[in-house]
Formats: structure tokens, sequence, C-alpha cells
């Protein structure tokens, strides 16, 4: 009786709050604290419940998390997003459609310093996409670009999806996490500007060189420091010199020293950074939260137990019930952000995982890579929307021209879903995993 009250609330009440348009936290909360008080009764539930929320947020690797959004919140602000659009056009320029691969390129390096696909989105797009007009770009499909390849900074480290599955996983290495996400996310990055290439050709797009070699030496020495900040920082966490949560602190002093450096640093944007810095972190925190007390009600109910069972009972190819759990993360991601997606589903799917002999670190940037599609898609999809309002389109008009994208990228998806190599090879290298 109290395991089919248990389902009812936490599969039943919470997906009809979300489709009633109740935040997702908010509705992961409100089914979790009615299970809890079923469980426990009036008297002990309130102690019970704000213990697990104080667990599931008592954490040093959490700290990492605002001092990243902070990072990319400085770099947002601090002209970096230019120089590195220049330093992408200098190396890719002789492409036809040099200014979309330019995006692209710039979406990858960005994303990957800021660790938000919606800041690349944002920061890129807004630079690029009048370029890209001016020049007679297909507007839709500018746009439709500009958002397909924002999402591989939340793959390429340092990502604070990781950092977050890390939590929700029991304590999976952050750094091998981060060194594991390269490879996928260069694979993103490739499948866009392969998509990209094809449609450029088509529509007879020319490259775009830089001037002279003295301009496009300039270019690069002006913009090797922000490059750099992805060196130290990863550098500085494989060779043991800090962990994922001070390389956090280390990237905000660089960020806010090289933007003073380039002289694009202001005083008077510190109050508006923090703040939103200060939302950003608040609302992950919270949907960690209450989302402790989630994992806690379905280990307690044996849901987890209950859906790994039936997918191993459904078939003994690791390779099928690996597809499996891609297509339902696939439909998740459609309606759910990658960071309560991410709590959410590795207590359920990641024990399933274990057994059929796949490493954590693998099926953590299987699931990262997955979820990261969501944030492209309607209806929830935050990259889309921010690409959509920056380049002025609606979604209907930007997503037909975003179908290709998607396509290219599910291919890479169970490339890295079906090839562990593809994951577990940089991690192992750097003596991270065994």
């Amino acid at each position: 009786m109290l395991s089919s009250q248990i389902i009812l609330y936490l599969l039943v009440l919470t997906p009809i709050l979300l489709v009633l348009g109740v935040p997702i936290g908010t509705s992961i909360c409100v089914g979790s604290v009615l299970s809890i008080f079923s469980i426990f009764g009036f008297s002990k539930a309130p102690l019970n419940g704000a213990t697990l929320i104080f667990k599931g947020m008592n954490s040093f690797a959490l700290v990492a998390i605002p001092f990243f959004v902070l990072a990319g919140n400085i770099m947002n602000t601090g002209g970096i997003a230019q120089k590195l659009i220049n330093l992408a056009k200098v190396f890719i320029g002789w492409i036809p459609g040099a200014l979309m691969h330019t995006n692209i390129v710039a979406n990858m390096l960005f994303g990957a310093i800021s660790g938000s696909g919606v800041a690349a989105a944002a920061a890129i797009g807004s630079v690029m996409l009048p370029g890209e007009k001016r020049e007679g770009y297909d507007e839709k499909l500018s746009a439709a670009v500009n958002i397909a390849s924002a999402p591989a900074g939340m793959i390429i480290p340092p990502s604070n999806i990781f950092i977050i599955y890390s939590l929700a996983s029991g304590g999976v290495s952050v750094a091998a996490l981060f060194v594991a996400g390269y490879i996928p996310g260069i694979l993103w990055g490739l499948a866009v500007m392969a998509v990209t290439a094809f449609f450029a050709f088509k529509l007879k797009y020319k490259p775009q060189m830089v001037g002279s070699l003295g301009l496009a030496l300039a270019i690069i020495l002006d913009g090797i420091p922000a490059i750099l900040l992805i060196v130290i920082i990863i550098g500085g966490i494989i060779s043991g010199w800090f962990t994922p949560t001070e390389a956090s602190c280390v990237a905000v002093i660089y960020a806010a020293v090289l933007s003073a450096l380039y002289g694009t640093f202001r005083w008077k944007a510190v109050p508006g950074m923090l703040l939103s810095t200060a939302k950003t972190t608040g609302l992950i925190v919270f949907l960690i939260g209450v989302s402790s007390i989630l994992g806690w009600v379905l280990a307690y109910a044996k849901l987890p137990n209950m859906i790994a069972q039936a997918l191993l009972n459904f078939s003994d190819s690791p390779a099928v019930i690996l597809i499996g759990m891609m297509v339902i993360m696939l439909l998740v991601g459609c309606v759910m952000d990658p960071a309560p997606a991410v709590l959410i589903f590795t207590p359920i799917f990641l024990p399933v995982a274990m057994k059929l002999g796949i490493n954590a670190v693998h099926f953590g940037v299987m699931m990262v890579f997955n979820l990261s599609l969501g944030a492209i898609t309607p209806p929830v999809g935050p990259i889309l929307f921010t690409g959509c309002r920056i380049a002025g389109q609606t979604i209907d008009a930007v997503f037909l021209k975003l179908l290709p994208f998607f396509l290219a990228l599910v291919i890479v998806l169970i490339m890295v879903t079906l090839i562990p190599w593809l994951s577990m090879f940089l991690p192992t290298w750097a003596g991270l995993v065994h």
C-alpha cells in the first residue's frame, strides 16, 4: 500500500504538475515531500526530510558550481567571446561558410571555458549572427548552427553537469568525467560542422580568410591567454595540483585578471554577474536538495531495482539495454533540463549499467551527451529558446533547419554509447580510471 502511494506521488502527481507548468524543482519537491510524509508520518517527516536535503547539499564538490558559473559570467561580459571568435576565424576561415564554422568552434571554446551551453549560444550568437546576416547567410540556418553547436560546451570540460552526475552517482571522479568528455564533445562539434559544410557547399557560401599573416599571428597571440584557461584548469586537475573545486576558484581569478588585462572588465557589471551566479546556483542547489529526497524515496520503494530487473528481463544484450535507456533519456530530455534529469535517472539507470559491466564514467558521458540533446529540442530546450531569441527567429522556423543537425548528433550519441573507447581512452591514459 505504501509503495503504491509513493508511486502515485512520484510517477503520477509530479508529471501532472510539470504538464500544468509548475517549475521542475517545485514539482519534484511536492511529490518527494508527500512521499516522505507517507513514510514517516507528520511527526518525523520534517526532520528526516531536512536531513536528506542537507546531506544532498553537503558536498565540497558542489562549491565548484557557483565559481564555474561566475567565471563564465565574467568571460561573458569581459569581451573574451570576441577573442575566441577571432581565433576560430584564423584557423577555419578557409572553409566555405566560414562564419558558420567559426560560430561552431567559438561555441566549443567558449562553452568549454564557461561550462554553459546557454551562455555560449547567447555570447557567441549575439556577436556572430549579425555578421552572418550582413554576409547574406540564411538567418534560420545560422540560428540552427548556433543552437546545435552550443551544447558541446556542456560536455567539453569543465562541465557543471558532470559535477552533478558525480554527486548523483555516489562519487564518480569529477576529474575522470572531465577528461572523458573531450572526445565526445569534439565529436559533437565535428558532427555539426559536417552538416554545416553540406549546406555551405549547397548554398555556395564563400570562405572568409583573415587579411594577412601578420594579422593572423596578432589574433593568435591575443587569443592564447583565453585558451590557456582550459589548459590550466584541466592540466591542474589531471596533474593533481588542485581539485576541481579549487580549479573553479582559479578559473574566477584568471577570468577576472584576463578581462582586466584586456581592458574589458567593468566594476559596474560585478553586481549583475554576482546576482546571475546566485540565481543559477540557487536553482541548481535547490534541485540537488529536493532530488536527494527523491533518490532516497525511490530506493525505499525499490523502484530502481524493479526497473533494473525489468530491463534485464527484457534482453540480456548490453547494447540493446543501453540503447533502450538512451531512447528513454532522449524523450526525458525533451521535457526536462539536464540537471534534474541527471539527479533523477542516475540512481535508476546506473545500477543497471553497472550490472552490465559498463564503467560509471562511460555511462556518465553517455547520459550527459544524451540529455544535452534535450537542451536544443522543444518544448523545454533552454538553448533552443535562447538561440531563437538572440537570432530574432521563431522556434517553428528554426526547428526545421535544426533537424539535420539533431539526426547527425543522434548518430554520434549511438557511437558514444556503443564504443566505450571514445569516453574511456583519455581518462585511462591519464591514469584517472583503471
